[in-house]
């Protein structure tokens, strides 16, 4: 993810935000950027918020650790929308829906409305209504005063009931961008995945 990161044109820096000694010795061969963050984080943006607090970056993208694959387009993509003023936050999604990605609960779908906002995630379908969805990447990118903003907010019922830290942003009437593409990289969520990608 890091060296994918790396190859977009739109980021000043790259830092991999992390918890744990033995995750820094284990990226201390490669000469990543690390900053140590504390463990206790209800999320992996309120994680993001610690390492980028005191950056002077005007927009902070979260990329999840789990997308070794992701296509660096999609981040520079996703970071020339801050060019909007009124874009305060940011999200991705994929057309290729199918059959097996709409009942992969660990494949999160987004519903958009008619401006290309996110309505609604899903993990799990809901009958006559999976028409509209895409298939969410899991990136993130926010102003940082919208990022201080959500993380200075309490976790909401919907995020702790589906895991899904981005009903925080929903619930507390915060609007995110959603851009597409026709296919997203394949995340790391399972063992499985794991060995497909291995065998990659």
């Amino acid at each position: 993810m890091y060296e994918q990161a790396q190859k977009a044109h739109s980021l000043g820096d790259v830092i991999v935000a992390i918890d744990s000694e033995e995750t820094e010795a284990s990226l201390k061969e490669w000469k990543v950027n690390v900053v140590m963050t504390s463990v206790d984080h209800a999320s992996g943006t309120d994680r993001i918020w610690e390492a980028a607090a005191e950056t002077d970056a005007d927009v902070i993208v979260n990329i999840q650790g789990d997308e070794p694959t992701i296509d660096p387009n999609i981040i520079d993509k996703l970071v020339h929308q801050f060019e909007d003023d009124s874009i305060n936050m940011a999200t991705a999604a994929g057309k290729d829906m199918n059959a097996e990605i709409i009942s992969d609960p660990n494949t999160v779908k987004v519903l958009l409305d008619e401006e290309g906002f996110a309505v609604n995630f899903r993990r799990d379908p809901v009958p006559n209504e999976m028409g509209g969805y895409y298939h969410h990447l899991g990136i993130y990118a926010f102003r940082k005063s919208t990022l201080k903003k959500f993380t200075g907010l309490a976790p909401s019922e919907n995020e702790l009931a589906m895991k899904l830290e981005q009903y925080r942003a929903l619930d507390n009437g915060m609007r995110i961008k959603v851009i597409l593409t026709e296919k997203v990289s394949k995340g790391i969520d399972t063992i499985d995945d794991l060995k497909q990608f291995e065998r990659l």
